[in-house]
């Protein structure tokens, strides 16, 4: 269980590989409302804090971010308890049944949902919308109206 927690929090913001039966599974969408009911705002962002650090422990990025160990340990030790919390008391019912009938695929799949519920939370503040959309003024017009012809 403790790998799958793993790769779910690692695959945050990817879609897995799951079965069509088990992404419309009622067990798995139940897991994933109780998780997103069960967090807070704080908690939405601490793991996206997260997801940010572990994104800037790689070797092309993490020159540009000045996240310490202790940053780092701190947050995996907040996301440990979080995470525990979460599918050993919060969502314990419907954790263990998602699992009991998909496996690790379940928490990851459950853990995915959760993860673009706090990156959309951050996406809706001014400042990351503003540079989000920055790039534009670099658009090549011309080109991509042809796009429309």
């Amino acid at each position: 269980m403790k790998k799958s927690v793993t790769l779910g929090l690692i695959t945050l913001m990817s879609m897995n590989a799951l079965p069509a039966f088990a992404q419309e599974s009622n067990s798995v969408g139940k897991l994933q409302s109780c998780l997103t009911d069960s967090m807070n705002g704080r908690e939405r962002k601490e793991l996206a804090k997260w997801v940010f650090f572990a994104m800037a422990s790689h070797y092309e990025i993490k020159s540009y971010a000045n996240v310490t160990a202790g940053d780092k340990d701190q947050s995996s030790q907040y996301m440990g308890k979080l995470v525990t919390r979460l599918l050993a008391q919060d969502c314990y019912e419907q954790t263990k049944l998602a699992y009991s009938e998909y496996g690790p695929a379940a928490i990851q799949q459950a853990f995915s949902v959760v993860g673009e519920v706090a990156f959309s939370e951050l996406m809706g503040d001014q400042n990351v919308q503003s540079y989000m959309g920055a790039f534009e003024k670099y658009l090549d017009q011309e080109k991509l109206h042809t796009l429309s012809e």
